[in-house]
């Protein structure tokens, strides 16, 4: 049975130790003092119960046990390494697989965007998208199933084991066909339509809460005829005239041609704001850095981000 007191630290101490073959050597190679690393060789020393030097003067002359010990020792710690890299590789760390959560919505520009700038950045990438809800991707990414995801919160979390990078707001406003006699209004109070019809998404997506905020707001209890899982239906419902609904200002620009945006009066302080969120146990991960790093540099390019355009 193995010495409690035989650790990896130790035998690094020990490697260090054979290879610059003074105390005062190892001790700067590993940035510890020379009584440190004295203090864990004979430590060493007593957990394998047998010398491994011997005391010339102030010198320490590695015996033959020395020698077939580092020999060992290096193959261990290699194998070790070699355990840690493949352990982590099927646990989808530090892979080139990226798996990337968004909201659909995001699939418009942002996601494209941060795709186009991850695999200039890294190449080597094999990024794999999941489109879903709020709730599913958080459930995901606690899973592990997702190594970053792009959400609408309204702050950021305050979890500690989350760390979120914001990337831009976006105003929530109301969606009417094209043809709507609505369709020409600078602005609306969502109360005069509590007798109208409106389609949403289903529970869990940012934009389901968005809008029954709204209504909450607006002191009506909306008719939901629809209730859709995907924002482009969502779209194609308010553009068949099936019900009004209310979604970020966004999805403007791609569909102009089927919907108009308006936006709401006193409502204007309802935003989806968008973050970038990872583990923050996992924040160190090459991956995930790169997925920061671009994040932030589009921030910096493109203030507002998608949100400006």
């Amino acid at each position: 049975m193995l010495d409690d007191n035989l650790t990896v630290k130790k035998l690094e101490i020990f490697l260090a130790f054979m290879k610059t073959g003074t105390l005062a050597g190892a001790a700067d190679q590993l940035k510890l003092s020379s009584v440190s690393v004295h203090r864990a060789i004979h430590s060493l020393e007593e957990s394998l119960k047998c010398p491994l030097f011997r005391q010339e003067g102030r010198l320490l002359v590695p015996l033959p046990s020395a020698r077939i010990f580092e020999e060992r020792v290096e193959q261990l710690l290699h194998g070790l390494d070699d355990a840690v890299k493949v352990t982590r590789e099927t646990a989808g760390l530090f892979s080139s697989q990226f798996k990337l959560g968004a909201l659909y919505s995001l699939t418009l520009n942002t996601v494209p965007h941060l795709i186009a700038g991850l695999k200039l950045r890294r190449g080597d990438l094999n990024i794999e998208l999941t489109l879903d809800s709020n709730e599913v991707l958080f459930r995901k990414l606690r899973e592990l199933e997702l190594d970053a995801i792009l959400v609408s919160l309204t702050q950021a979390p305050q979890e500690p084991e989350y760390t979120a990078l914001p990337l831009f707001e976006d105003q929530v406003m109301l969606a009417v066909p094209v043809d709507s006699p609505l369709a020409d209004a600078s602005s609306i109070n969502l109360s005069t339509l509590q007798n109208d019809t409106f389609v949403t998404l289903t529970p869990g997506f940012a934009t389901y809460r968005d809008s029954y905020m709204a209504f909450e707001r607006a002191g009506f209890t909306p008719n939901v005829v629809t209730q859709v899982s995907d924002i482009f239906s969502l779209i194609s419902m308010v553009s068949a005239g099936v019900g009004y609904a209310l979604l970020p200002k966004r999805v403007e620009s791609v569909f102009e041609n089927k919907i108009r945006m308006i936006p709401m009066e006193g409502l204007e302080d309802i935003k989806q704001r968008i973050f970038m969120v990872c583990l923050a146990n996992r924040e160190r991960d090459p991956r995930i850095l790169s997925c920061i790093a671009e994040c932030r540099m589009s921030a910096m390019e493109e203030p507002g981000w998608q949100g400006a355009r």
